[in-house]
């Protein structure tokens, strides 16, 4: 770690994530080399189509933003979100896999078969090849589509991977962590590889030691020199920080060694180094011509661990939890095609509703056979119009059912409460289960050197509590429950996730697969499933048995 951070003092990270003001014309830090000439390339272009710049961040705690009251200071993301719209009722999942795969088909993961956990590396399991995705349907009406970052849909066989699944290009890794400056990620004892990627190759030309949110920022200032910007783009930058191993160049704890907690200093690091990168981006796209034709949209994949240094404070509860502090995220939107710039969206926006948001607004069409959960939100983000959407369903995993007393007589015969599951109806949410880690979080928990859950409020239940019913638009915070003075909104909410769990495909999480083992594949982690193989093997057996057939036929 420490070689890491010293690391971060290399003329590259000074380089890379140095900030400059907006309207700046000259070379320097933030700014690939371009157009010397100072003319706007995108001069005499269609404006029909807009660029789309999705950035997604990971981890991030929702009073991780100043916009939210944060001592970590953002001063990118507080202007982009200032002069867009700042999504104050916008939900996402309470992991990282959920989350992707919902913003790239539209769909909820009972729908897909991911309702259970994360996708492992050792697990032969990714986003169902059925699934059309979002940069497949902006292909077809001609956009460019790029990915950079982290991937985490599942890699186990070649068809699964990004480049096979609607972009033109990829960098990045298919993990859902690593070390930010090796690349190299540890599954488990002895099960080890190196992850970064360029398209369907190991990058190894590219492992210079780099902080990857610099390296990643790097290849979007590529990308956008070397696009032309009179043709739509599609670019998706899905960064690594602040996920954990909490690292960060050194320069980037300036600010903030009067943070005791260790692990709150490096978060705080490494949010400023992502703060600083999206600057760099949007200087990008102000430099090749593409900004004023351009949507940035801005969200976390799911709510913050506050024992890696996140803060969701105050709502409750963490990442992998369906408490509103796992699943409600800092989210905005940037552009100079939206009406009411500088605006607060208090509607319900959930993470399946880019799907059909983008391809809308790039003049795509939508399969009637594509029965999606998200909705078309534009005008609800743009003009102020109420939200399509009244209800979200968080999931229904019926694997994890770790609720010792839930049972269908404790949700009234209509639900089996053992079965983790939350859904948002109008203001309702109702949780059924084992929700997950459920402290409120305050600031000063993080005032001493190392973790202190001795701040953290707690609320004790008595034993065997496996329903919950909260009004969210009166108690955002989760600390009344209702459930036993409203039995008939809890029959009603119950009935509706059995609505749902009717229409649920089965679950997709199979055991761990030896051939995964990077040693079996020259050091790194890539697809090991080979479909010949496979025919070869079933060719065999076929073989075999007609033998088995002509050898009883002699005999007889």
């Amino acid at each position: 770690m420490v070689a890491a951070v010293l690391a971060g003092l290399s003329l590259l990270s000074l380089l890379t994530c140095g900030y400059l003001a907006w309207g700046s014309r000259r070379g320097g830090a933030g700014e690939a080399p371009g157009n010397l000439l100072g003319e706007d390339p995108a001069a005499g272009a269609p404006r029909s189509q807009p660029h789309i710049i999705f950035i997604l961040a990971d981890d991030q705690g929702f009073r991780d933003v100043g916009y939210h009251g944060s001592e970590i200071r953002t001063p990118t993301l507080d202007k982009l979100a200032a002069e867009g719209v700042k999504l104050e009722n916008y939900y996402v999942q309470p992991m990282c896999t959920p989350s992707r795969s919902q913003l790239i088909t539209g769909k909820y993961q009972i729908h897909t078969g991911l309702q259970h956990s994360i996708i492992r590396p050792t697990q032969p399991n990714c986003l169902p090849l059925d699934n059309v995705t979002l940069p497949q349907k902006l292909k077809e009406v001609g956009y460019s589509t790029h990915m950079v970052g982290k991937w985490h849909l599942g890699f186990y066989r070649r068809e699964c991977m990004p480049t096979q699944r609607g972009f033109d290009s990829f960098f990045g890794s298919l993990l859902g962590s690593g070390d930010y400056y090796t690349h190299f990620k540890c599954d488990s004892p002895g099960i080890c590889g190196y992850d970064l990627y360029e398209n369907d190759n190991a990058a190894w030309d590219h492992d210079n030691g780099i902080y990857s949110t610099q390296m990643y920022t790097q290849k979007v200032q590529q990308i956008l020199a070397s696009h032309n910007p009179r043709k739509p783009i599609f670019l998706y930058i899905a960064y690594q920080a602040v996920h954990s191993p909490l690292q960060a160049p050194g320069r980037y704890f300036e600010h903030y060694r009067s943070i005791n907690n260790i692990n709150r200093r490096r978060y705080a690091a490494m949010l400023a180094c992502l703060d600083e990168a999206i600057n760099n981006v949007t200087l990008a796209l102000r430099k090749y011509g593409y900004y004023e034709n351009s949507i940035i949209i801005y969200s976390s994949d799911n709510g913050g661990q506050p024992m890696a240094g996140g803060s969701n404070w105050p709502l409750r509860g963490s990442k992998g939890t369906y408490w509103e502090g796992g699943i409600r995220a800092v989210g905005f939107v940037h552009s100079p095609l939206l009406k009411n710039k500088g605006s607060v969206c208090k509607e319900l926006v959930h993470i399946t509703d880019w799907f059909p948001t983008l391809i809308t607004l790039a003049e795509g069409q939508i399969d009637e056979d594509i029965q999606l959960d998200g909705y078309d939100v534009w005008e609800t983000i743009s003009e102020g119009r109420r939200s399509p959407r009244v209800d979200i369903l968080h999931n229904i995993d019926p694997i994890y059912t770790k609720a010792k007393n839930g049972s269908w007589a404790a949700g009234y015969g209509i639900w089996n409460t053992a079965i983790q599951s939350a859904i948002r109806v109008n203001h309702w949410k109702l949780l059924t289960g084992n929700p997950g880690y459920s402290d409120w979080v305050p600031p000063q928990a993080f005032s001493n050197a190392g973790p202190n859950r001795w701040h953290n409020e707690r609320v004790s239940w008595s034993a065997g509590k496996t329903v919950w019913l909260f009004n969210i638009t009166a108690d955002p915070y989760e600390r009344v429950d209702l459930s036993a003075r409203h039995p008939d909104v809890v029959k009603q909410l119950l009935r509706r996730l059995s609505q749902f769990n009717k229409t649920a495909v089965p679950v997709r999480y199979p055991p761990k697969d030896p051939r995964s083992n990077p040693k079996l594949n020259g050091g790194v982690w890539g697809p090991w499933f080979k479909e010949d193989e496979k025919k070869k093997k079933s060719d065999k057996s076929k073989g075999a048995n007609k033998q088995k057939k002509k050898n009883k036929k002699k005999a007889n």
